[in-house]
């Protein structure tokens, strides 16, 4: 398996719209799209684009949501993960198991609607990773 094109760089953050103030302000950024709920993963997110890939904005969508306690450590906010595409996503966990790369969870879809899995970053050089199969528009 080779590494895929980076698709995003996710941020956890207490709130989408101050963090979007931010891109605006310094960047002259705006959102991609609206910001949108994934109550399958307990996370609203927003997409920024850049020029060669996307920044993801992710607020905890309730007490229960898996960024909570990153955000208890980091009440900031900050960098939460990367994201490489994969043309195949069963074919790329085999071989990432085949590894020895511990993958947090089944394949699932992704805030691209298309489907992802995370590897532990203890297996990733202490970056949370996520690897997503490549949307079939960019085909």
């Amino acid at each position: 398996m080779n590494l895929g094109r980076l698709n995003h760089v996710g941020v956890a953050t207490p709130s989408i719209e101050k963090n979007l103030e931010l891109y605006r302000t310094l960047f002259g950024a705006e959102p991609h799209g609206p910001a949108f709920d994934l109550p399958a993963q307990g996370v609203r997110v927003c997409f920024v684009d850049t020029p060669n890939s996307q920044i993801e904005l992710i607020e905890p969508l309730g007490e229960n949501s898996p960024i909570v306690k990153f955000l208890e450590k980091n009440p900031l906010g900050g960098q939460h993960h990367v994201c490489f595409e994969v043309p195949e996503i069963h074919a790329a966990k085999a071989e990432f198991e085949e590894k020895g790369a511990r993958i947090l969870g089944e394949p699932r879809i992704g805030a691209h609607g298309t489907l992802v899995f995370f590897v532990h970053p203890k297996d990733m050089g202490g970056v949370l990773t996520e690897i997503m199969e490549t949307p079939k528009s960019a085909h």
